[in-house]
């Protein structure tokens, strides 16, 4: 008979799957639990890329995740994708962060893209490149990352980025740096957020282009050391892009349709969340196996097993219902509680893991055990940004006390 902790995270009757979305997320849980989990330990002790985890996701078809059907992938949207990663989180937390790093790649390429509003020129033209891009991941296995932050403001949208495009014959010269640039070296293409400036305009947060930037172009290096306290199979050096020459068929998105996207669309943020809510899992999964192995008689275990229960079901509720929410223009309600459960989600992870150490005891703590990995990767996701954790509150305490545009003149 089969274990009950191996049940899905979210069982389809209940939550009301679908047969098709059930057997894509059976698909992405069954590959963590027998190919990602027996690896995690050596990835995490050496800080090293998934390589071979990579392998069986194209192998499976999984980089082609949220790719359309009429484009050869396998045509999941952002409630299905969300659901896997946490799948994938409970056996590698770096395995699913760094695969959110690609698939959104696609998402937002793909399906968020077709919410935005563009004349039929524009559309026709991203349809003819997100195709050459999309077949690149389906017949060739490419890896795209999402090189996001800069260590300054302009992630969580307060500045424009500070890595520019200048508009040169046939595309664009890039240059600037991007930190915490999750699969540097590992990926063939750099999704790349950057500032579209003339030599003589001011940067504005609506000339934010997104561009495809090969991982071999002249110009292009992977600089300093990787020895993180978590996610350490991540490998996310720091990226810099000196002068680099991208043509105008490398754009992921046209021109004003990341910020048309950041205002109307913003659960597009939210996809860092379901590898955190899979380690929240991940945590209390050891938890109850460890205990189940001689331990389970004491009422102190039982009670701290039950609040561990307690905090993970609250969270999942929570997070359930804002990713089922996740399309164009929502409401301020729904907004509001993608903050709380972004919030949410970042901070039960790291208290699981910690009610896990606490309840499990010193041995749980051996790194022959997943449980202080789990710890670990779980410690840094209310840093994430744009959302982090202080992010989410302000937008929040603001939002509940203040209506769209209002204020107090």
């Amino acid at each position: 008979m089969s274990d009950a902790l191996d049940t899905p995270l979210f069982d389809p009757p209940a939550y009301r799957l679908t047969h098709e979305q059930a057997d894509l997320i059976a698909r992405a849980r069954k590959l963590g639990a027998e190919r990602f989990a027996p690896r995690a330990a050596q990835y995490d002790r050496d800080a090293s890329f998934p390589t071979e985890n990579y392998r069986d996701l194209r192998d499976a078809g999984l980089l082609g995740f949220c790719i359309p059907r009429q484009h050869g992938g396998l045509g999941a949207g952002y409630l299905t994708y969300s659901l896997a990663a946490a799948e994938i989180a409970r056996s590698c937390g770096a395995t699913a962060l760094t695969w959110n790093m690609h698939v959104c790649s696609t998402l937002w390429t793909g399906a968020l893209a077709d919410d935005l509003q563009m004349d039929a020129t524009t559309r026709a033209e991203h349809e003819r490149r997100r195709a050459l891009h999309f077949r690149r991941i389906v017949a060739d296995g490419a890896i795209y990352a999402q090189p996001f932050s800069e260590g300054n403001a302009s992630a969580v949208g307060a500045i424009p980025f500070g890595t520019v495009a200048r508009p040169v014959d046939g595309g664009w010269s890039v240059t600037g740096r991007k930190v915490f640039a999750s699969l540097s070296g590992h990926a063939d293409y750099y999704g790349v957020l950057c500032t579209e400036r003339a030599n003589d305009e001011t940067a504005s947060r609506r000339n934010t282009l997104y561009v495809a930037i090969p991982a071999a172009a002249q110009g292009v290096a992977v600089v300093g050391d990787w020895d993180p306290l978590g996610m350490r199979g991540t490998v996310s050096r720091t990226l810099e892009f000196s002068d680099v020459f991208v043509e105008r068929d490398a754009a992921l998105m046209p021109r004003g349709m990341y910020f048309q996207a950041a205002s109307r669309w913003p659960h597009m943020f939210l996809t860092l969340s379901p590898t955190y809510l899979g380690l929240a899992q991940a945590a209390y999964d050891f938890t109850a196996r460890y205990l189940r192995g001689g331990r389970r008689s004491s009422v102190v275990k039982q009670l701290a097993v039950a609040e561990m229960r307690i905090k993970l079901e609250q969270a999942k509720t929570l997070w359930f219902q804002a990713v089922s929410e996740a399309h164009v223009d929502p409401t301020p309600e729904q907004r509001l509680r993608a903050y709380a459960a972004q919030y949410t989600t970042m901070e039960t992870a790291n208290d699981l893991a910690r009610l896990a150490i606490r309840t499990c005891g010193g041995h749980s703590m051996l790194k022959s055990l997943p449980l202080e990995r789990i710890y670990r990767d779980s410690r840094c996701g209310s840093l994430m940004a744009p959302w982090t954790a202080e992010v989410c509150l302000e937008r929040i305490g603001h939002g509940s006390l203040y209506n769209e545009g209002e204020t107090d003149e």
